[in-house]
């Protein structure tokens, strides 16, 4: 089945220390992008965050949100972190050195600056595999809900389909008739002029008229990218890049058709192929 690139998940589970909660929305991207917002304290845990992702999707801007809230009744243990105060430290040192007037940090400032000051209970060494668990439960049912969207998407795209098709075969026998059309009306202004050319070069007019005319070929390209469009839909996976080049092509041998219309009713067909094909385009955006 195909999928959209569009959804939502969570997971959260209660521990003694807190509530940590996991959040995953994803939108059409044209690749797979990963972006947090995490604690600090568990930064170093985006990397296997982010290949949990990318083993079960491949297209999407994901947007990943964890948010840990502490129970009222837990005790924190906050631990300032040595390589942070060392790192501040030195860059102090450095911006003395250049400006001996500056104030020196506080105390205070130093335990706010980020990363300096860490709740010993959200380190990423103890909450990694509950992390890593909750990413699980919501790719899993991120992926249900793209598949269901992508099921609706199928549907849509399959209806489309089959209008176009519908289109194409009341475009078929057309053009007999603009032929003999083009052929009466020569006929016509050639007995009103009061000429008379021979039947050969009345026959050459038509011939080279119906040759410019033709739209048997793009009818025919028609009928193959809508064949190849639902062996692509078929097969599933992530195929969205490839139903939107087939979008491409469909739109082109559709212009092709109007330009060489010379009957309302080809013109009218190219139009409604047009609009059909960009509401399929506008679906296939969103398919993974």
């Amino acid at each position: 089945m195909i999928a959209s690139m569009t959804g939502f998940a969570s997971a959260s589970e209660e521990t003694p220390q807190g509530s940590l909660a996991v959040e995953l929305k994803t939108v059409n991207h044209r690749y797979l992008e990963f972006q947090t917002r995490i604690p600090e304290e568990l930064r170093p845990l985006e990397p296997a965050m982010r290949e949990a992702v990318a083993a079960k999707l491949t297209r999407g801007k994901v947007d990943c949100r964890v948010t840990f809230t502490p129970a009222p009744s837990a005790r924190s243990s906050l631990a300032p972190d040595p390589e942070a105060m060392a790192a501040l430290k030195a860059a102090s040192s450095l911006v003395s050195a250049q400006f001996p007037q500056a104030r020196a940090l506080s105390v205070a400032e130093v335990l706010h600056w980020p990363g300096v000051l860490a709740d010993a209970s959200l380190s990423a060494d103890a909450q990694k595999e509950l992390v890593l668990s909750l990413i699980g439960k919501a790719v899993a049912e991120l992926t249900g809900t793209r598949t269901r969207e992508g099921a609706k998407l199928e549907a849509i795209l399959r209806e489309r389909l089959d209008r176009i098709g519908l289109l194409v075969k009341d475009a078929e026998p057309l053009m007999p008739g603009a032929v003999k059309a083009f052929a009466e009306k020569l006929a016509a202004k050639v007995a009103e002029a009061g000429a008379s050319p021979s039947d050969e070069r009345i026959n050459q007019e038509i011939v080279l008229y119906a040759a410019r005319i033709d739209v048997d070929e793009e009818l025919s390209r028609l009928v193959t990218h809508v064949a190849e469009f639902r062996r692509v839909l078929d097969k599933g996976g992530a195929c969205g890049k490839r139903l939107d080049f087939l979008c491409q092509e469909l739109n082109r041998e559709a212009n092709t058709l109007g330009s060489k219309s010379v009957a309302n009713e080809i013109t009218r067909i190219s139009v409604e192929l047009k609009v059909l094909i960009e509401q399929m385009r506008e679906q296939v955006q969103n398919i993974e």
